[in-house]
């Protein structure tokens, strides 16, 4: 098992102090990650690339391979990653043995053409290669002949020094920087598209991003906020820990509905919003906000409100998505995997202004706020809770009691509630037991249509969205519910 790894441009252009910095993070945050999958997975670096090397595992190479392979996709700070085979280089006969032994079968019936980078010093050139060796794989092979513009098939070298490597895959990163290069900040996340998209774009350009929910009510809205920022942790910064504090702003959301004027009260909550990251912000260190708004998709986002809103803050806001499109937006949601979440994502907001303000006046909006009780803020900011991501799930005050099971029950169908990506790299295989896919962000809605005369056991990778939705389903009174969890 072989893997090259190619830095995003970006980083490439950095003064060499700072690129040797982002290679090393990187090669860091691909250690930790590989390190669950197999303790003999070396990850090195030089000045061009990172090179992943494993041992050969006979039968079990093929899964860890495409374990490794969606890890790569799916981290900031890489351009591209190859599949290789590595061998010395010899002459061009060895070159072209050595490519028919890995590319013979794939050629058969199809057009193909021979790409070939070269560094070093040899005595022959790229196009020296290309011409001698592809010509000899057309003779050899049961190609059907070659062409240069797009061909079945697109053989590439790569030879470095005295070193042949011949590329079975390349597949296209994620971009960005390496997570753990940039400063950190505070998503403000609600679980829809925008939050989630802008605390996707926040990792992707290696910022280590924590995240701030204010509770506005309803226990389902924030189990599904906390389901999608474990999913963004997961997927897109593994290889760090972060924050997730919950606000309970139920009060807040009182104190508005009961003295604030109806126009002005989405102005005010966003208001509050700000206040309450900027405490919480400076008492963490981190440099900046980041929220989901973008210009004129609502009316509290209107550039004259989003100014009176940043008014009460010193603290930098950042706004990933200022000039998207909702398309747009929903177009990524659907690419990183978190569409179906906003889609059924429950929201709890009881502040809908009728007639809302587009251009709020700073002297209208202090007015109204001099009736608010600013000890009901701090009140909620002082109970508010702090979790790591890891045990964002492991709530203590459960719904209701489920029973857990370390083994497969009779008579009984396992749903594996996972996300759709998680279960194609690591499907559930149980000799004896049916299995079913239902994710867990579409549980609560179609588990009622299942047959109430079966027990299901849910199923989830570390036991703990499982045991929180079974809850949720025994406590909306469904009784043929239970929880497996491999000991």
């Amino acid at each position: 098992m072989h893997f090259v790894v190619k830095l995003f441009p970006e980083i490439t252009i950095k003064s060499a102090p700072v690129r040797k910095r982002m290679t090393r993070q990187l090669r860091d945050n691909l250690r930790r990650m590989f390190k669950p999958l197999h303790e003999g997975i070396s990850v090195s670096r030089d000045w061009e690339k990172i090179e992943i090397t494993g041992p050969d595992l006979g039968l079990n190479k093929e899964r860890l391979d495409i374990q490794i392979a969606d890890i790569l996709g799916r981290t900031p700070g890489i351009a591209n990653f190859s599949q290789v085979v590595h061998f010395p280089l010899g002459d061009f006969d060895d070159i072209l043995e050595k490519t028919l032994s890995v590319w013979r079968e794939q050629l058969a019936g199809k057009t193909f053409v021979l790409r070939v980078k070269r560094s070093g010093t040899h005595d022959f050139s790229s196009h020296d290669v290309e011409r001698q060796v592809g010509g000899e794989l057309l003779h050899q092979s049961e190609a059907t002949g070659v062409k240069l513009k797009n061909p079945d098939v697109t053989v590439r070298l790569e030879i470095r020094q005295q070193e042949l490597y011949v590329v079975q895959s390349t597949n296209t990163g994620l971009g960005g920087f390496p997570l753990g290069t940039q400063d950190s900040v505070i998503s403000l996340i609600s679980g829809g598209f925008d939050s989630t998209v802008s605390s996707y774009l926040t990792m992707k350009r290696g910022l280590r991003t924590h995240f701030l929910f204010f509770n506005l009510g309803g226990r389902a809205h924030e189990v599904g906020v906390k389901e999608v920022a474990c999913y963004l942790c997961n997927k897109f910064s593994s290889s760090h820990s972060v924050r997730f504090i919950t606000v309970p702003f139920e009060d807040v959301v009182g104190e508005i509905l009961s003295n604030v004027h109806n126009s002005q009260m989405g102005v005010v909550l966003k208001r509050m919003m700000l206040r309450a990251g900027t405490q919480i912000a400076k008492e963490m260190e981190v440099q900046a906000l980041v929220t989901g708004e973008s210009v004129a998709q609502v009316s509290s986002q209107t550039l004259t409100n989003l100014s009176v809103i940043d008014s009460v803050t010193s603290t930098l806001v950042l706004r990933p998505l200022a000039t998207f499109d909702k398309n747009d937006i929903i177009d990524i949601a659907r690419k990183i995997g978190t569409e179906e979440f906003a889609a059924n994502m429950p929201e709890y907001c009881g502040v809908i202004s009728k007639k809302p303000a587009t251009r709020a006046k700073i002297d209208r909006v202090t007015n109204e706020e001099e009736k608010f009780d600013f000890a009901v803020l701090e009140n909620a900011i002082t109970n508010r809770r702090v979790q790591t991501i890891d045990e964002v799930m492991d709530d203590d005050t459960p719904l209701a009691e489920v029973e857990v099971f370390s083994m497969p029950q009779p008579d009984t169908i396992i749903l594996d509630i996972r996300h759709p990506d998680e279960v194609e790299v690591r499907p559930l295989k149980l000799a004896n037991s049916q299995v079913e896919e239902i994710p867990f962000f579409a549980l609560q809605s179609r588990f009622k249509a299942l047959r109430a005369e079966t027990r299901y056991l849910l199923y989830c990778d570390k036991g703990v969205m499982s045991r929180l939705h079974a809850e949720l389903l025994v406590d909306q009174g469904f009784e043929n519910v239970a929880v497996y969890r491999p000991s």
